[in-house]
Formats: C-alpha cells, structure tokens, sequence
C-alpha cells in the first residue's frame, strides 16, 4: 500500500475547516498538524481531526514531518511559505496569496529555484462549466466581462474572526483584493493576461461598520487584457436591501456565459443554439483537494489548475486596483 500523504496546516480558521473535511474523508491523506499563532483553535481542530497543534510553523513541519501543507491564512500574515519551500514540502496556499507584493515575488523565486510544487486555492477553475466556457473562448474570444462581489455591511465587534482583519485595509487589502481576487482570477482563466488597471472607490458610506473598519464600501475596477478584452468588476459590503450576490458575465461574438452564485452556475448562451444550464459543483473544495493530493501523490501537475507564480499574476492585478484607488491613475501592469 501505498504511503498516505501527510498533511499539516497553517492557519486553523474556517478554511481550514473547509479543506480539512474533504482531506479526511481520503484514504490516502492523514492530517497530522495545525498551526495558528490562536493555540485555542489549533487545539480544537487538532482534537476534531486525530492531529497535533502547534504555535509555530516550522515547529510543526519539523516534528510531524508534512508530506504537504495548506496555509490558510488571512492576506497579512503570509511568509511561513518560506520554511515549507526550505524543506522542500510542497504546499497548498489559499487566496489571495499574500498582501505584500515584495514578499510573494520572494517567494515565488524561491518556489521556482526549488521546483517545488505548488497550488493556489483558485477552486472555481475546477468547475465543469467553466473549463466548457474556457474552451469555447478559445476559438470566440471574450470581448466584454462583467462581474463581482455585493454585499451588506459588515456587522459586529472585531473579536476573534474574520472582523479582526477583513475590515481593516492594511490586513485585508480591502474587499476586492481579499474577495474578488476570485471573479480577478475568473477573468484572467478566461480572457488571459491584463495589462492596464483603472480603479474607483466610494468611501464614508457605511455609517453601521465597526470602528476598525477602514476599507472601501465599493469599487468598481476596469482591465485591459492583452487579447484586446475588457472587463469591469466590482465590490461592495455595502447594499444591505439584497439583490447583490456572485456574478459574472462573459460577452463574446458568438458566446454569452452568465456566471451565478458562489457556486458559478453557468446559463451558456451560443448564437444559433438553445441556451444550456451548467449547475456549478456543491463540492469544489474536495475536487480542488483532490487534484492537489494526487499531484502530491504522483508528482504529476497536470491536474493543477492554478499554481503559486499563477496565483501571484492574479495578485498583481488586486495590487494595481488598491494603488489605481488610491491615485486615481491607470496602472501599468505585466
């Protein structure tokens, strides 16, 4: 029998949790650590799943030994990549990959001198209905995308979760970077690379927030790929009377894709055909996890659709719109 790839984690949080679930349910995974600078949640997922916990992240890879480790970790707090790349463990790192763009190119050379394998938590490329659209795009390319993230205002004290760093601009890079680094990447997998970003923000609005909450109510954020494409996407934490949700709509000469939920149900419109209805996967962190493990498994990439260097192109682009925010300006990109 073959030797279960043994699984450690940094960042015990809830997607943590959401990869833990589909990890344990493999036969050939053990999970053996989680690490978090909480030691409270470290323990309980510890407990919950058979496994240790531990405070510090080499201290953890050192004493359980991880064939492969997840770092589920908020936009700030990223770096502990660096003792998995010195070990030559391949890992797993959730979205966005980082905040600090320095950091993550640090990271990136180190991933690529090492050859390490890598994969970037992007899971809705791993959906059916949008590998079809992919391919119709490649012989009727996106002319126009739409998409985004609405939302309500964020509600609550900053505690303990989320609200003690995704309202705050300097832990999460705010909500479109932090959020919409999803539909971002949607539209790099289909249109390609970008090349220009122009971003505006709306401030002030959101009078019920906590006092922590420093980020943008919403923004709206234009890209310029070099296929000739445009896209414009949005963000907001601020409609609080509904009517918002996931989307994205994929406009070409011959083909409209209107991309729906968190799920991405597809509604696939072709000139000259009926329309078809994709429904997106329940369980896409399970397929994500899976094509992960068994590239671990295998040392076969094929299965991985996103990678640590992918993942920083994607991170780039959520760079610009911040500085383009901030400027006013156009940002130069790739």
């Amino acid at each position: 029998m073959a030797k279960k790839v043994k699984v450690g984690f940094v960042g015990s949080g809830g997607m943590a949790e959401a990869h833990s679930k589909p990890l344990a349910a493999m036969k050939d995974v053990q999970i053996v650590g989680y690490c978090d600078v909480d030691m409270e949640k470290a323990g309980r997922m510890a407990q919950q799943y058979g496994a240790k916990a531990f405070e510090d992240a080499a201290e953890m890879m050192d004493t359980v030994e991880p064939t492969a480790v997840y770092f589920c970790l908020p936009p700030f707090a990223h770096g502990a990549e660096l003792e998995a790349v010195k070990r030559g463990i391949p890992f797993f790192v959730e979205k966005p990959i980082g905040l600090d763009l320095e950091l993550c190119n640090k990271i990136a050379r180190a991933v690529k001198r090492r050859k390490l394998l890598t994969c970037a938590g992007y899971m809705n490329r791993y959906r059916g209905g949008v590998q079809m659209v992919r391919k119709l795009l490649q012989a009727d390319p996106a002319i126009l995308v739409l998409g985004g993230w609405i939302g309500g205002t964020p509600r609550g004290g900053p505690g303990k979760g989320i609200w003690s760093w995704w309202i705050q601009k300097d832990k999460s890079g705010g909500q479109f970077l932090e959020q919409v680094t999803h539909t971002v990447d949607l539209a790099r997998f289909l249109c390609g690379e970008a090349t220009q970003v122009h971003a505006l923000a709306a401030t002030g609005f959101n009078k019920g927030a906590p006092k922590a909450y420093s980020i943008e109510d919403a923004s709206v954020v234009n890209i310029r790929f070099k296929s000739g494409a445009v896209a414009n996407l949005w963000a907001s934490c601020s409609a609080n009377a509904g009517g918002g949700g996931v989307s994205l709509s994929v406009f070409a000469s011959k083909t409209t894709a209107l991309l729906t939920g968190w799920e991405h149900s597809v509604r696939l419109m072709q000139r000259g055909k009926e329309p078809r209805e994709i429904p997106g996967e329940g369980d896409i962190f399970a397929v994500e996890d899976e094509a992960f493990i068994k590239a671990v498994r295998t040392g076969n990439r094929a299965g991985i659709m996103s990678w640590y260097a992918d993942g920083l192109k994607t991170l780039e682009i959520s760079v610009a719109a911040n500085k383009s925010m901030k400027t006013g300006k156009p940002v130069v990109i790739g």
